[in-house]
């Protein structure tokens, strides 16, 4: 029996993982948000949210989990982004340091400007966890739109996101850490 209930987990699992790894989310084209919003890390993401803020598919873009001393000035000449866009547009958030800390930083200051709607620009393998943590943080009155970052992750990168999906999925349904 034990043996049984194991196979069929790891079975779940691996066909959960199969299709986590098939179904990585794509940009998203074609549609306007109030803000977007972009978590450091992988690379691509800054400039996807740029790309977009000069398109005006919306009207700001929060850059969470900036580094300590980080400026604006420092963004727009890694990015050679417009001096404007970046003074009027660009807010950077320096107080995140992981996935739910960009969730709470970013409620707060989607709080802060009133918005309807959100366009969250993270890597496709990431994008999944990092959407359900921003929609737990900001709630049912706010849309969050994924747009993923295509990228090549190592397999262990992904098994190691699809662990921490199932387990903060699983945190979130049994109200921990809400």
């Amino acid at each position: 029996m034990i043996v049984r209930t194991l196979s069929v987990a790891l079975l779940a699992w691996c066909l959960g993982f199969a299709a986590f790894m098939l179904l990585l989310p794509a940009p998203l084209e074609g549609n306007t948000t109030d803000a977007v919003v972009v978590p450091t890390g992988a690379p691509g993401r800054i400039d996807r949210g740029l790309a977009l803020m000069a398109r005006h598919q919306a009207r700001r873009m929060l850059v969470t989990g900036v580094g300590a001393g980080v400026r604006p000035v420092d963004l727009q000449r890694t990015y050679h982004a417009s001096p404007r866009l970046i003074a009027c547009c660009v807010d950077l958030g320096d107080e995140a340091v992981d996935t739910r800390s960009n969730a709470a930083e970013t409620a707060a200051w989607v709080a802060r400007h009133r918005f309807g709607s959100v366009r969250l620009v993270t890597s496709d393998w990431h994008l999944p966890r990092a959407r359900m943590e921003l929609a737990a943080a900001l709630g049912p009155r706010v849309v969050v739109l994924g747009d993923g970052v295509p990228s090549s992750p190592r397999l262990g990168t992904l098994v190691n996101e699809y662990n921490k999906l199932l387990l903060r999925r699983v945190a979130l349904w049994l109200g921990i850490g809400a």
